[in-house]
């Protein structure tokens, strides 16, 4: 076979690929109204023991269109911001809507999603001083209660699979320097990374990744922010360690603020690459596409 024939070739299975996952840069309309005429996943709460901080915890948790016991489903982990809890994606960010209408479009790899509530203490609702020092940490305690606690709970009494490559993990503002803190810092326990709006909390490239070749272990990682928003720079300095040492990522720059509006168009393009191959440079290419 002759060069011209096999360059051919690549060219059209390249575009094959390119095609089967291209993104739109912003959901459609309608992408997270309900249509009573497909069909729906389920939302429940749930309560779990942890030994971390000493009580019984809630947290949401989301199963698809379909859902069969028999079957084995890999994992989400979407967390909240600072003033949240475990219902705050479900009341501003209608993940449960957004997902139904992906699914029934076939954009979707069947997969289960938890929404924890990321401030682990005691009395952990968003009431009174949320910026109080004991507040804060306890976003940092989440870690462990994630970890040890709430992945065991949920790999115990729901059919995922437990393997990294099937665990995800993503969040918005302190849930998105969260997901890049223990997502980056437990790399054995997650594949898949998505950090929309990151906050202060995210600890500085060079702590997060002291040995950047790491990275490469990652089948996606997804860092996006607003043109808006004012918390840019902590997207930014990540995104520029990761290019500096080559380590293959997402970095998307979206028309927005620090809203749900910016959140929810993230969501949806992110789910859309879970679990399945990813070309990130390619997907870079069709973000930054005019």
């Amino acid at each position: 076979m002759n060069k011209s024939v096999i360059l051919a070739l690549g060219l059209v299975l390249s575009g094959m690929f390119v095609s089967a996952q291209t993104l739109d840069k912003q959901a459609p309309q309608g992408f997270d109204v309900e249509n009573a005429a497909i069909s729906h996943g389920k939302i429940d709460t749930i309560q779990y023991p942890s030994k971390t901080v000493g009580t019984t915890r809630k947290a949401l948790i989301y199963t698809p269109p379909g859902f069969k016991k028999r079957e084995k489903y890999p994992v989400l982990y979407l967390l909240h911001g600072i003033g949240g809890d475990e219902k705050e994606w479900f009341r501003n960010g209608t993940p449960q809507i957004i997902l139904d209408n992906l699914y029934a479009k076939g954009k979707l790899t069947p997969m289960i999603v938890v929404l924890p509530n990321g401030r682990a203490m005691k009395d952990d609702r968003a009431t009174g001083d949320i910026m109080a020092k004991d507040k804060v940490e306890a976003f940092a305690t989440f870690e462990k209660d994630l970890l040890n606690d709430l992945i065991p709970f949920i790999e115990k009494r729901y059919p995922v699979k437990k393997d990294r490559n099937d665990r995800a993990i993503a969040g918005l503002s302190m849930g998105g320097g969260q997901t890049l803190n223990f997502g980056l810092g437990n790399i054995e326990r997650f594949a898949w990374v998505g950090a929309f709006s990151a906050a202060p909390n995210t600890k500085e490239p060079q702590l997060l990744l002291p040995d950047p070749s790491k990275a490469k272990e990652l089948k996606l990682l997804w860092i996006s922010c607003g043109d808006q928003d004012r918390l840019m720079p902590f997207s930014k300095r990540t995104s520029d360690y990761l290019t500096e040492n080559k380590i293959p990522h997402i970095f998307y720059i979206e028309p927005g603020g620090h809203d749900f509006k910016v959140w929810k168009n993230d969501l949806y393009l992110f789910s859309q690459l879970l679990f399945k191959p990813v070309k990130q440079e390619e997907v870079n290419l069709i973000l930054k596409s005019e």
